[in-house]
């Protein structure tokens, strides 16, 4: 098959749709499909695109109503999307996050091969979420009524689209790559650390991981805290640290893949304290490879992650003398840790990149066979 992956955001930026994408695509190749990734050029990208990559348009910052900032696929002319479109002559193509403007929307509106949509994200239960939800049904409707198939990565992504669709949604999970970890070294577990990794922005809340271990450094003096991961949060979190004279807190940060992995297997306890925003958790999975107890925010998109034993990882990060405690319990309890290792170990399996993969290309199969009939 001539498979077209369309990432509606800037793809050489760190995110779980971006390596979805390129792990679609590494492994379909692999498997002798003709693929190609479809993607906004980004602002500060001259050159030309990289093997099997297409660009269309220029990506653009985009502040959403939730206070996320993204690099999307804003600007480009409709009569060089169709030329390519016409051109590459795609036996399918698999649209990413095809609610994000405005990408995804117009080749799914142009295209005349079935077209998969795959969404990531999960809006908070608030009333701004609500108010954006209101805009997005009819929009929603409008462009994506013929779609082949709809898959979602967790259930809290594929809830509302259900609502608005009416439709039968596959739900396919996020994935990890367990084979890089096991070969990757590891290096000795420092057992006083809590590691964060991510984006330093508000529905992250980092703000509060702050709050719990300034309360958790004031009881032990070894503990310390290591955040890696860039944002317009950042300075603000610096300034915090500085005024409020938490002590032993390191910001690294942007890092790589490799200084990643070797961080979470360092790590004492890991920890995400997200507030709202996420569908699945990755970076949860991740942990779970690396060997390393994981205290998570207690939102919809982890709790489709962490199920049965990993329940014990949920804490409200807003509630600081909770989380304080969750983290010490974690960092200091060997028998609990040992119980959430066993069963992250076991559990983590099913997630494996190529089991994950094989859905896709079943539900790529299926949408061509329906089309030929």
């Amino acid at each position: 098959m001539k498979i077209g992956l369309v990432c509606p955001y800037d793809f050489f930026r760190h995110g779980a749709v971006q390596k979805l994408v390129a792990l679609l695509d590494e492994e379909l190749t692999r498997r002798g499909h003709d693929v190609r990734i479809i993607t906004p050029r980004p602002r500060n990208y001259d050159g030309p695109a990289p093997a099997r990559t297409i660009f269309v348009g220029r990506s653009a910052k985009w502040n959403t109503p939730l206070k996320t900032t993204l690099e999307v696929g804003m600007s480009f002319e409709p009569s060089g999307l169709e030329e390519m479109l016409e051109a590459e002559n795609f036996d399918v193509i698999h649209v990413h996050e095809p609610e994000v403007p405005v990408l995804g929307a117009q080749i799914a509106a142009r295209a005349e091969c079935p077209i998969i949509a795959t969404f990531h994200a999960t809006l908070p239960e608030n009333l701004m979420a609500r108010t954006v939800e209101l805009f997005r049904i009819p929009y929603s409707r409008s462009i994506f009524r013929n779609l082949a198939a709809m898959t979602a990565v967790s259930e809290s992504a594929a809830k509302f689209v259900r609502e608005w669709s009416g439709q039968k949604v596959n739900l396919i999970p996020n994935y990890i790559d367990l084979n890089t970890y096991k070969k990757s070294k590891s290096p000795k577990r420092d057992d006083n650390m809590i590691l964060y990794l991510g984006r330093l922005e508000k529905r992250k809340g980092v703000k509060y991981l702050l709050e719990a271990f300034a309360l958790l450094a004031e009881r032990d003096k070894k503990v310390r805290l290591v955040i890696a991961g860039d944002g317009k949060e950042r300075q603000k979190l610096e300034d915090w640290v500085a005024d409020q004279n938490v002590p032993r807190v390191t910001f690294m940060g942007v890092v790589s893949e490799d200084k990643k992995i070797s961080l979470l297997k360092s790590a004492g306890v890991f920890c995400s304290p997200a507030i709202y925003g996420e569908s699945f958790g990755v970076v949860l999975l991740e942990a779970m490879a690396a060997g390393t107890p994981t205290v998570a925010g207690d939102n919809a998109g982890y709790q489709c992650v962490l199920k049965d034993r990993g329940l014990l990882s949920l804490v409200n990060p807003k509630d600081d003398a909770d989380f304080a405690r969750r983290l010490e319990v974690f960092l200091r309890d060997k028998a609990l840790r040992q119980i959430w290792l066993d069963w992250a170990h076991d559990y983590v399996q099913q997630f494996d990149s190529i089991p994950v993969i094989d859905c896709y290309e079943k539900v790529y199969e299926s949408a061509v066979q329906k089309r030929r009939r």
